[in-house]
């Protein structure tokens, strides 16, 4: 038999929200994770992209935060990547009733963020980098931060923000509840948990790597002139497809030549600004563009469900990069391609990828006939069109998602004086008397 939200202690008007937006029951990670974190225990837990991670942490910040005053939220999230604060957010607005949600991050102006953290919000989503800029400007403060979030802590880490995170956490409450989570536990991240963090109670989902078997994983040898057609076989074959590429003029580059071959496709890159790098996104999601073309440091924060395919345009630096690429399709244990253009001064460096991960995939010529075909894509090409009609709509009515996609429910806050009352209290057996209770209401700034 089945858990439901309700089972695990979610107060009913946060699972009449996402039972609005066609979630019914939680994902393993959220399963396993929610009855300690509503108890108030540090949470340290290992899971892929797409997992539904952000509900995982959004409830219980949802049920805990405390009210906020002007310039003092009481509950961070830290993310990687600009794209990925704003879906952040965006999700947890879904189900978080009246608990105000802020997002900041930098590539914007700073009229709105700065107004919205006037206004108050008990609940900041946050780039490292912008947020040290706002404080700076005393515009924020963390003091009374006593619920904290490291998301993607291994990408924050390979992008050399650990340091930032250090310095943003010091400033928070000491005896907050810090909830970490990574699709890897070692290295940095692991002195992150040791640091930071007070018996965590460790949860793991899926393999200590990203899983690279439930995708079809493809890899094609290819002079250079020949990847630009390659690529485009892959995306009128399988529908809606991711495309990385190392540079920024190389993405550029790749996104007109796909578009002088009629297929629909879009750019994403630091070297836009943010409003047209939402606008790509939303282009994409919505199906309007069937190719995005990305590079890593950009896709980092893409979380969009049933992306079809992943081609590497360019091969990957390293193994960890190929499965974060990958990972970007085949999510949540739905099926998904990916294929890799190779030049023949590539192949040794694949080949050691492949053992590294323990794949042994050969490498042959481009066959676009033995690719899976997305639905409507195969008419598309029946009728001479080389564009793919969009994404396949199929009512996704009872999958769970990284979040519930409507409306939000107006006493989600007040749930938090009943259930959340005893939910959040800390229990550390004596052993951190400091820590105060999390029940709404209960704190008096």
């Amino acid at each position: 038999m089945s858990t439901t939200f309700a089972q695990l202690g979610v107060p009913e008007s946060i699972c009449r929200a996402l039972e609005r937006g066609g979630i019914h029951e939680p994902f393993e990670i959220q399963a396993a994770t929610m009855a300690d974190a509503l108890a108030g225990r540090d949470i340290c837990g290992r899971a892929p992209t797409g997992s539904g991670k952000t509900i995982a942490f959004g409830i219980p910040l949802v049920v805990n935060a405390g009210r906020a005053r002007s310039k003092r939220p009481t509950a961070l999230v830290l993310s990687p990547t600009r794209e990925l604060a704003e879906q952040i957010a965006t999700d947890l607005r879904t189900f978080a009733g009246d608990v105000r949600v802020g997002v900041v991050y930098g590539g914007v102006g700073y009229g709105p963020q700065l107004k919205r953290l006037r206004d108050g919000v008990e609940i900041l989503v946050a780039c490292p980098g912008r947020l040290e800029d706002l404080i700076g400007q005393g515009a924020v403060s963390l003091h009374d931060v006593d619920l904290a979030v490291i998301d993607e802590a291994d990408r924050l880490s390979d992008m050399g923000f650990l340091p930032a995170v250090r310095r943003l956490l010091d400033q928070t409450a000491r005896d907050r509840q810090t909830f970490l989570f990574s699709a890897t536990l070692d290295g940095d991240v692991k002195t992150l948990t040791r640091d930071y963090q007070y018996e965590p109670v460790t949860h793991a989902v899926g393999a200590e790597t990203p899983d690279v078997i439930a995708a079809d994983h493809r890899f094609w040898q290819v002079n250079k002139a020949e990847r630009v057609a390659a690529c485009a076989q892959v995306i009128n074959a399988a529908g809606q497809t991711i495309v990385f590429c190392r540079t920024r003029h190389g993405s550029d580059r790749l996104t007109r030549q796909l578009s002088q071959r009629g297929i629909r496709a879009a750019a994403i890159h630091g070297g836009h600004p943010q409003q047209r790098r939402t606008r790509s996104l939303r282009q994409f999601t919505d199906g309007h563009v069937q190719a995005l073309v990305a590079t890593d440091v950009a896709a980092r924060g893409i979380h969009v469900e049933d992306v079809a395919s992943v081609v590497h345009f360019d091969p990957p630096e390293d193994h960890k990069t190929y499965l974060h690429r990958s990972g970007r399709t085949a999510r949540a244990g739905r099926g998904g391609l990916v294929v890799s253009l190779l030049q023949p001064e590539q192949m040794g460096d694949a080949r050691r990828m492949q053992r590294r991960i323990g794949m042994n995939e050969a490498i042959t010529l481009p066959n676009a006939g033995d690719l899976p075909t997305a639905p409507g894509a195969a008419s598309a090409r029946a009728a001479d069109s080389p564009v793919y009609n969009g994404r396949e709509s199929n009512g996704h009515g009872g999958r769970n998602s990284e979040s519930a996609r409507n409306g939000r429910e107006p006493s989600a806050h007040a749930a938090r004086n009943g259930q959340g009352a005893s939910g959040g209290q800390r229990r550390r057996n004596g052993q951190r008397s400091s820590r105060r209770s999390r029940a709404a209401g209960a704190r008096r700034r």
